[in-house]
């Protein structure tokens, strides 16, 4: 199965993908007033060397997020999101940091909004924590993230995003997704679940998709972008995001966006996108 630590894989095409999601429905979330709850089941340490041992041993990056770095004919929403990790980067003069998913969150929340960050990785974790302690609208915790859902839903807020992105180091992890997005709804089915999977073994990736078309639970929408086509050989050959509750611009939003993310990261010719409805209303 593919081990997925979150530092060997640090700006590559799949937090391309991942990253300009999550930044669309916290935008939209943020189109009302009141505040949110954000949950990052699966955190990993948030900031991420790309000049480290682990990120150098794949450079995975150099296929992701520097393809986009110094090009000047970005679309509005990708040019937000790069601006996010020319943060992290003195204004963008080098690319030598990139941004998790709980800084992309935390460079977005607003002072009512707030956020529970899980990571169980007990070398990862002291890391997060550090990384998140100037925050005080942001909690840090080591735990298993999929617990969370039953442990905090529904917020006091009544609105929220969960993220579940786990390693999918383990076979039973896709069906695990598929319970705690079941979970999770139980208690708030009001709220946006945004669902991140890899692309190794396409049957694995259906097993997710199968869940969730037997869970009855309304308003799913699947985003995938594609490298290389489908291979039963070793490597991720796509990624995905599952979306429950969208807000109504993502799916236009994105189909906007795919094509140009598709040519630009995938300058072989060998890419594609898709976007569907797994259930609609």
């Amino acid at each position: 199965m593919l081990s997925y630590r979150h530092s060997f894989h640090a700006g590559n095409h799949a937090d391309v993908l991942k990253h300009i999601v999550l930044m669309l429905i916290i935008e939209n979330l943020q189109l009302k007033e009141k505040g949110f709850y954000y949950l990052d089941t699966h955190a990993g340490v948030g900031r991420y060397r790309l000049f480290g041992d682990e990120a150098e041993k794949t450079a995975e990056f150099e296929e992701g997020i520097a393809r986009l770095w110094e090009r000047d004919d970005l679309p509005p929403e990708v040019k937000r999101y790069v601006d996010q990790i020319k943060r992290l980067n003195y204004g963008g003069k080098a690319l030598r940091y990139y941004a998790g998913s709980p800084l992309i969150a935390a460079q977005l929340l607003r002072p009512q909004d707030r956020a529970l960050l899980t990571e169980l990785h007990p070398s990862d974790f002291p890391l997060l924590r550090n990384n998140f302690k100037e925050y005080a609208n942001i909690v840090t915790k080591r735990d298993d993230g999929f617990r969370q859902l039953k442990a905090t839903l529904p917020p006091k807020e009544r609105r929220g995003l969960v993220l579940i992105d786990p390693p999918y180091e383990l076979k039973e992890d896709y069906d695990l997704v598929v319970k705690a997005v079941e979970e999770g709804y139980k208690r708030f089915a009001t709220g946006v679940y945004a669902v991140w999977y890899p692309v190794v073994l396409r049957q694995q990736t259906k097993r997710i998709v199968r869940g969730l078309e037997r869970s009855g639970i309304r308003k799913i929408l699947q985003i995938e972008l594609a490298v290389r086509p489908d291979s039963d050989q070793r490597g991720m050959t796509a990624s995905g995001m599952i979306v429950i509750n969208p807000p109504w611009q993502l799916e236009t939003q994105m189909k906007s966006i795919l094509p140009y993310l598709t040519e630009v990261l995938v300058p072989a010719g060998t890419g594609k996108w898709s976007l569907n409805w797994i259930t609609q209303e």
